[in-house]
């Protein structure tokens, strides 16, 4: 049973992307396409993407110990030591509106 990658569950291929390898790098990638049944394209596009997600959600999700998470919700629970300047900044006409 060949399994579908993620790539071929997408829209179809649209764009091309050429890259250049040594020998020792073209042959590794073959041989490790041939022993997943994929073609060279689909494995190398996989695995790039593969990569790619993780390093993306790298940015997205951070990892915290309990104690600083602790302390990011006690920040976040406490009142705001004054909020009037953001009233008073509330009360000035809008400058990008055309309402006068």
């Amino acid at each position: 049973m060949r399994l579908v990658s993620a790539t071929q569950q997408r829209h179809p291929k649209s764009q091309q992307i050429n890259f250049r390898a040594t020998d020792r790098q073209a042959e590794m990638l073959r041989r490790a396409a041939a022993a997943t049944d994929t073609t060279l394209t689909d494995f190398v596009l996989d695995s790039a993407v593969d990569r790619a997600e993780k390093i993306l959600a790298d940015r997205r999700w951070f990892s915290v110990t309990q104690q600083q998470w602790d302390e990011f919700v006690d920040m976040l629970d406490k009142p705001l030591p004054s909020t009037e300047r953001f009233r008073a900044l509330r009360r000035r006409p809008d400058p990008f509106s055309d309402d006068e």
